[in-house]
């Protein structure tokens, strides 16, 4: 299956926890100002990528603890999204995905599609960057009013829990 990309990180420790294959999706309706990817804004930039070609190359790397899908905006892109995500899955890795909605704005859409994507992501960075809240201390996001939602148990408990990351015993 298609899916338009800027780019592909293997080996990133930046964009979620542990070692992952980012996927950089092309086009993002928010344009945020200070973006750290605005070549990722337009919408017909980039290329076309295979989603079966990108799975190979997630199953090619035994170092993964899963991918993220970011952007752009990978909600413009939710059946190719589901695709990687559901293949991350079926190898034991888990998935981020990065937004510039919220959780509620998610909700409140109407689509199929974008539902089974959100039910396929383990963790959500939701919201805009917003240049006035930048912070460097955050981590696995830019700015303040970014949030790491646990979207499994968010969906279980009807509210928004927040991820927290695991802590090693010393």
């Amino acid at each position: 299956m298609d899916i338009r990309i800027s780019g592909i990180t293997n080996d990133s420790i930046v964009d979620g926890a542990g070692i992952r294959l980012s996927v950089f999706t092309q086009g993002c309706p928010h344009e945020c100002a200070g973006c750290h990817n605005p070549q990722t804004h337009n919408l017909t930039g980039g290329s076309v990528a295979d989603t079966e070609n990108i799975l190979v190359m997630i199953e090619e790397n035994p170092l993964l603890d899963g991918i993220t899908l970011s952007g752009g905006e990978p909600f413009l892109q939710p059946v190719p999204c589901l695709a990687l995500a559901k293949g991350a899955h079926a190898l034991n890795l888990n998935v981020w995905a990065y937004t510039g909605y919220t959780w509620e704005e998610l909700l409140c859409i109407d689509s199929p599609d974008i539902l089974s994507l959100i039910k396929e992501i383990d963790v959500l960075v939701d919201g805009r960057f917003v240049q006035e809240e930048r912070t460097l201390n955050l981590l696995f996001r830019g700015s303040k009013n970014q949030r790491l939602i646990d979207v499994k148990s968010s969906l279980w408990a009807n509210q928004i829990i927040f991820w927290q990351p695991e802590s090693t015993p010393i």
